[in-house]
C-alpha cells in the first residue's frame, strides 16, 4: 500500500459507511426562524428572541444514511443548517464575547422536518422534528479556529439537482455567539451537545404549491468549508401494511 506524503497509509473507504463525526450526541437545541428571508416566505414576525425547540440524540445519523418517510407523512420537509458543536460546559455566559471558547467546532445538520406532525397535531413543534433519522449530521466535524468565520458561510441544498436553498449564515438574526450565549441561560450546554442554528429561505413548505418531499427524494445539502450530505429518502418498513 502506497504512503501517502502525510506518511498517512492509503485507505479505500468505498462501500464503506461513515456514521455522525459524534458518536454519542448530546442534547440537540434547535432554533427556529433565525433567517429574515426565512422569516418572510413563512409570513412571520422577525423574532425579537430566538425560538428554541428540541430534538433528541437518535435523530443523529451519518451524512450520506438514509432518512426515513415517517408514517401517515405527507409533509416532509428538509432545512439546511449550520450545527454547532459544545466543547466545554457552558452555564449563564456573562457575554456573547464570551461563546467562543466554549466551541469545539461546526458542521451540516439536515434538520428535517414534518411539517403537517409540526404545525396541525396540537402546534407543538417536537411532533414533527423527532421522527427516527431526521437529523443527518456530518459529514465532518470542523475545529472552531480563527480561520472558519461562523457567521459568513454559504449554504446550498437541492432536492433530486434542483436548487432549493441558496443562502449564508450572514442572514441569521442571531448569530452563532449570540446564540450559545443565550442558550446557556436557559440550560447547561455541555459537551456533545448541538446546537443547530436555523434554515435559510426555500424549505418546501414555502412554495406555491408547497414542495415536500417523497421516498425516493435526493438531497444534497453542503456548507461552506464543511462538506457535503447525500442523503435518500426511504419508506417506512411498515408503510402500506396499517
Amino acid at each position: 500500500m502506497q504512503e501517502n506524503p502525510a506518511g498517512f497509509p492509503e485507505v479505500d473507504l468505498s462501500g464503506v459507511r461513515a456514521g455522525s463525526p459524534l458518536a454519542a450526541p448530546g442534547k440537540i437545541i434547535c432554533v427556529g426562524l433565525n433567517y429574515r428571508r426565512h422569516a418572510a416566505e413563512a409570513k412571520m414576525d422577525v423574532p425579537d428572541e430566538p425560538i428554541l425547540f428540541m430534538k433528541t440524540p437518535y435523530t443523529v445519523q451519518g451524512a450520506a444514511d438514509d432518512v426515513v418517510v415517517p408514517l401517515g407523512s405527507e409533509k416532509t420537509d428538509y432545512e439546511v443548517e449550520l450545527a454547532v458543536v459544545i466543547g466545554r460546559t457552558a452555564e449563564y455566559l456573562e457575554t456573547p464575547a464570551d461563546a467562543r471558547r466554549h466551541i469545539l467546532g461546526y458542521a451540516i445538520s439536515d434538520d428535517v422536518s414534518e411539517r403537517a406532525f409540526q404545525l396541525e397535531r396540537g402546534g407543538q413543534w417536537d411532533k414533527g422534528k423527532n421522527c427516527a433519522t431526521f437529523n443527518p449530521l456530518g459529514p465532518w466535524l470542523v475545529p472552531a479556529s480563527d480561520d472558519v468565520d461562523p457567521n459568513a458561510l454559504s449554504l446550498r441544498l437541492t432536492v433530486d439537482g434542483e436548487v432549493r436553498q441558496s443562502s449564508s449564515t450572514s442572514d441569521m438574526i442571531f448569530d452563532v455567539d449570540h446564540l450559545v450565549w443565550y442558550v446557556s441561560q436557559f440550560m447547561t450546554l455541555l459537551p456533545g451537545d448541538v446546537i443547530n442554528t436555523g434554515t435559510p429561505e426555500g424549505v418546501g413548505s414555502g412554495f406555491t404549491p408547497p414542495k415536500f418531499l417523497r421516498a425516493g427524494s435526493v438531497v444534497e445539502v453542503e456548507i461552506e468549508g464543511l462538506g457535503r450530505q447525500r442523503h435518500t429518502f426511504v419508506a417506512h418498513p411498515l408503510e402500506g401494511t396499517r
